[in-house]
């Protein structure tokens, strides 16, 4: 068989093995506990000063 040529067999043998389906795990849904937090950080003039001195260097 050359390279590209419709195998038929192969062809039926990957269907079959992706259309079976996995059940040995059940995917649930997780559900998040705890608290998420950030910090916003300098004020964006502070900021923009900061990359001015930056950018003078």
């Amino acid at each position: 068989m050359s390279f590209g040529a419709y195998d038929e067999g192969e062809h039926e043998r990957r269907e079959r093995l992706t259309s079976q389906a996995d059940a040995d795990f059940e995917e649930g849904e997780e559900e998040f506990t705890g608290t998420v937090s950030y910090d916003s950080g300098d004020s964006a003039e502070a900021l923009l000063d900061q990359f001015e001195k930056i950018k003078d260097d």
